[in-house]
């Protein structure tokens, strides 16, 4: 469900912080996979297997890292370190 070349944002659209990192990653152009864990359930548990928390957004990035819950300025410092902006 993750690769090592994209981002991966497991997320539900009733989360305020999934719509606010999914709307970041737009708005900076970054091409990511979007996991939407309310179409597919089965995906909560991949997100935990990942990130070892129930929390959402979990961000994975391309270099095998990972954010839960992301601040803004999390997210575009990776962004950055990894030259995907």
């Amino acid at each position: 469900m993750t690769d090592s070349t994209t981002i991966t944002l497991f997320g539900a659209d009733w989360c305020r912080d999934c719509v606010r990192t999914k709307a970041q990653l737009d708005t900076l152009g970054v091409e990511y996979t979007y996991v939407d864990l309310v179409a597919d359930p089965a995906a909560a548990d991949v997100a935990r297997e990942v990130s070892g928390r129930t929390n959402i957004p979990v961000v994975v990035y391309p270099d095998a890292s990972h954010h839960v819950e992301p601040s803004n300025a999390d997210v575009e410092s990776k962004l950055r370190e990894l030259s995907l902006i």
